[in-house]
């Protein structure tokens, strides 16, 4: 087992656990195609470990992602576990919301990579997803919807036909997307 391996399976969902396995991997940069390539490795039962700490990395190191895009883009949408699928719904409306402020240090998403992302957020939205990921599914299709005219009418249809269905969480980020899309 490598050191990496083994700071991933320690790893505990307690916040500073979770932040002093992004902290390794922030003080080591040329670890980070493997520990993506962990976050992902669905068979291993650590991965959501990983996605853990790489949601805490998000917030620091952003644009250490571009580089791995293809890869994020492609095997988000092939998560089932619950503990991955909510930090990584996080880490792409992060990407998201970077491609569209246009700043200097701004992530690129290439269209494909875009097409896909709306995918999986649908997918998140409307699937037997918990929650928090279907949250950040929302605010990453309202978003996409700026640039793709055909999603915010979709999405529309979809929060008030589950609005009713949905936690007091689900419905208070709801509406206040509804109060944007009118």
């Amino acid at each position: 087992m490598t050191d990496l391996e083994l700071i991933i399976e320690q790893t505990t969902g307690y916040k500073n656990s979770r932040q002093n396995t992004a902290d390794y991997m922030l003080a080591r940069p040329e670890l980070l195609n493997d520990f993506l390539f962990s976050c992902f490795e669905i068979d291993n039962p650590n991965h959501y470990k990983a996605c853990w700490a790489m949601e805490l990395m998000a917030y620091e190191k952003l644009e250490w992602l571009q580089p791995y895009l293809d890869l994020i883009c492609s095997k988000s949408q092939l998560l089932t576990n619950e503990s991955a699928i909510r930090p990584i719904a996080k880490v792409l409306y992060l990407l998201i919301e970077s491609h569209y402020k246009k700043t200097d240090n701004s992530i690129t998403l290439t269209e494909v990579q875009r097409k896909v992302l709306i995918e999986t957020n649908f997918d998140w939205l409307i699937n037997d997803t918990k929650v928090a990921a279907k949250v950040y599914a929302m605010r990453c299709l309202f978003l996409f919807g700026k640039e793709f005219d055909w999603i915010h009418p979709e999405l529309k249809i979809i929060l008030v036909k589950d609005f009713r269905l949905h936690t007091p969480a689900y419905k208070a980020v709801s509406k206040h997307i509804l109060k944007k899309l009118k």
